[in-house]
């Protein structure tokens, strides 16, 4: 490619704009490794960054822990994970509030996987919040924070059906959600099929492709599993027999993530969710990729 095709390519795109999703550190070494990754991506100025929640106790706590140090020693907006699993309405409400209280202005409401992991069939807890709806309406009644929601591009796997689970996106954002995140995906056709199905329902809302890069293949597999994502027979092929060689993984990584949002943004995306993993390398070369570029050091201490 030409340097004027690839100015063209360029010309009369949006900006950019990217959010990051890290979890909840379970050691010191992997709370080392969040705020490492977190200290590298701030830079790059994303509209928000999300932090995954539990239904236990322990992980709540660490949710709000990592909300609350990303507000008192960061610049970033957080947005606050919520689900309603294994809880009642009143156990949500208050962590509801506590986030208020806090100073999250931005909640990712979520209905949550069952308490037995993925197979066991979801069942509302005695008192809680039925579905994510439900959650997303309880949340507007407490506090005016911003509400972000999830979509599934090949539906949840709890849908019946793609339709039935944009009736659930639908009762969502009328319920008060003005956002959603899709699950991650490898095929962007997967994402646009889907979007033209929102929007034929008459949901306006932005819907921010959820992308995962993919820095452990089996991982990813196995996520796709539980999610009922697809994993294509081209990208298992990319990295068959990498088993033992790290190194050429991450570059082939980033060659495919680079493919997948490089073609997004032409096909007029404009922001993008990335699962960090809490790891910062492969998120931010996609990002410098996208054009992004760290704020000025003067910029970026006012």
């Amino acid at each position: 490619m030409s340097d004027s095709e690839r100015a063209s390519r360029h010309v009369g795109r949006p900006r950019i704009r990217v959010s990051f999703e890290f979890f909840p550190p379970k050691t010191e070494e992997m709370e080392r490794t969040l705020w490492d990754s977190i200290e590298r991506l701030a830079p790059l100025r994303p509209n928000f960054v999300s932090v995954t929640y539990g239904a236990g106790g322990s992980t709540r706590e660490r949710t709000h822990a990592t909300v609350k140090r990303i507000l008192s020693q960061t610049a970033l907006t957080p947005a606050a994970h919520l689900t309603c699993v294994s809880a009642t309405c009143g156990e949500v409400d208050d962590v509801i509030r506590a986030y208020h209280d806090a100073g999250v202005r931005h909640i990712v409401a979520l209905r949550g996987d069952p308490a037995g992991g993925a197979g066991e069939k979801y069942a509302p807890h005695p008192g809680g919040y039925e579905n994510g709806a439900a959650l997303v309406a309880g949340i507007k009644r407490i506090t005016d924070a911003e509400v972000t929601v999830s979509a599934y591009p090949e539906k949840h796997p709890d849908s019946a059906s793609v339709d039935a689970d944009i009736d659930m996106l639908k009762a969502k954002v009328d319920a008060g959600a003005s956002r959603a995140i899709t699950q991650f995906f490898f095929e962007n056709d997967l994402y646009f099929r889907y979007l033209d199905r929102v929007r034929a329902r008459g949901i306006a809302v932005p819907v921010t492709p959820g992308i995962l890069p993919v820095q452990n293949f089996k991982q990813a597999k196995g996520f796709a599993e539980r999610t009922g994502a697809s994993v294509p027979d081209w990208l298992a092929a990319r990295f068959d027999g990498l088993d033992d060689d790290p190194a050429t993984r991450k570059l082939i990584a980033a060659a495919i993530a680079a493919e997948q949002v490089l073609d997004l943004v032409d096909r007029g995306v404009s922001d993008f969710h990335f699962y960090t993993m809490n790891r910062a390398d492969l998120v931010y070369a996609i990002c410098h990729l996208l054009g992004l570029r760290p704020a000025p050091k003067q910029e970026a201490a006012e």
